[in-house]
């Protein structure tokens, strides 16, 4: 089991110096990768289910924060918990993202892509919340082609975006390709992340059963599409009071990584918190 966390600049904020020593914390303390989550925008009123978000959460950047978190450590894996692919130009963003892999040497490599809840967010960058859905597949297949092209560039015609001999440089640090990763707890974020995904991440309140059929839709979604089931990684939330047992269930289901998170502020709990977690799970 390979074991994340996550840093959400909601609630613990985007000072540089908190932010880096947390980064560095997780990797003192063992943990393989550390997590960002997104809003591009929000507004007054703005709610995932019956939750009303403040509008002024400090959602910062997550690709900006990760290649500064990547500055201040020298192995964390980089991930995005959920980057909302729809609302981001995929052209622009394969630069982003392989320049971040680039200048990280290797370590973007767990960009979790979800389609967005928010209708308002939608509007706000010109996209029809309607059509997300297509419109992130469309970009997770220009993201890849433009990886993989070479100087006499690749060409794109779609639903939603279209070019010809477009050259993107520089490249994903020694490959040709990054890994993305689907989140999302609906049927149809199971079936993307099997037929195009590298890995599923889903969300959400579920039923142990309800996941269960999620993970086998993705993996059915893989084997329909021609590609190995067994190659897709599953991530799932943890917490940190999980006990080894309760990881060893999990691993049973299939799930290959586990991100926790902490409510702590205060630099000392989270610490002992995350002291505590991997001298539980022997991540040292």
């Amino acid at each position: 089991m390979k074991f994340g966390i996550s840093y959400g600049t909601p609630y613990f904020g985007v000072d540089p110096d908190r932010m880096a020593a947390f980064a560095r914390l997780a990797e003192e303390c063992g943990f393989e990768s550390l997590y960002m989550p997104e809003h591009v925008a929000l507004y007054p009123g703005a709610k995932l289910g019956a939750y009303e978000m403040p509008p002024a959460l400090p959602y910062a950047d997550p690709l900006d924060c990760l290649a500064f978190v990547a500055a201040a450590t020298e192995r964390l894996l980089l991930g995005t918990g959920v980057l909302l692919l729809p609302y981001h130009h995929p052209v622009t963003l394969a630069k982003r993202l392989a320049t971040v892999d680039l200048l990280s040497k290797g370590r973007m490599r767990l960009l979790t892509v979800g389609i967005g809840a928010l209708p308002g967010e939608a509007a706000a960058v010109g996209v029809d919340f309607a059509t997300r859905g297509r419109r992130t597949d469309e970009a997770i297949d220009v993201l890849r082609l433009l990886w993989a092209g070479d100087e006499d560039g690749v060409g794109h015609d779609g639903e939603f975006f279209s070019f010809e001999n477009l050259v993107s440089f520089p490249k994903p640090y020694r490959a040709t390709s990054l890994p993305i990763h689907v989140g999302g707890s609906s049927a149809a974020a199971a079936r993307r992340a099997g037929e195009r995904g590298d890995g599923y991440f889903p969300g959400g309140s579920l039923t142990p059963a309800e996941r269960a059929r999620q993970w086998e839709l993705a993996r059915a979604a893989a084997a329909e599409s021609g590609r190995d089931p067994d190659a897709l990684e599953y991530t799932r939330f943890g917490s940190l009071d999980m006990t080894p047992e309760r990881v060893e269930e999990l691993a049973a289901e299939g799930v290959t990584r586990l991100v926790v998170n902490t409510a702590a502020t205060d630099p000392a709990e989270q610490r002992a918190e995350l002291e505590s977690f991997a001298e539980r799970h022997a991540l040292l």
